[in-house]
């Protein structure tokens, strides 16, 4: 029996492909996971659905994102939870290091602007 290029057979329904339809949603690069086709970060998408923002509310939040493409950014972060976790968390610590780096540059370059900031930040004007 056939429905529209589709047969169905006693396994139930066939598409008259051999291959199975798969699409991506997220690509990598840059050394990072992006949306597809955009600059939205999959690291926003994670970070916005592990504070337990639903899909709706997050496509609002990036509305050049449909819902499918919010949806299937989830479904990657979950069928590769692990190794996106190491890698947030891998990404956490350089931009860590690296602010750490940028405020010791600043003070070296500027110490008595510091220390008045410092002074300021616990009361002791003189």
């Amino acid at each position: 029996m056939s429905f529209g290029g589709l047969t169905l057979d006693h396994t139930g329904l066939k598409s008259r492909h051999e291959h199975a339809m798969e699409k991506s949603y997220i690509e990598h690069r840059e050394g990072g996971y992006w949306i597809k086709d955009t600059r939205i970060s999959l690291d926003s998408i994670v970070f916005a659905f592990k504070r337990g923002a639903s899909p709706e509310s997050i496509k609002r939040s990036f509305p050049l994102l449909s819902l499918e493409e919010v949806y299937g950014a989830i479904t990657f972060y979950l069928s590769h939870e692990e190794q996106i976790d190491s890698y947030l968390a891998e990404s956490e610590r350089k931009l860590d290091a690296e602010s750490a780096a940028r405020k010791a540059e600043a003070r070296a370059a500027n110490p008595e602007l510091f220390e008045r900031l410092e002074r300021r930040a616990t009361g002791s004007l003189s």
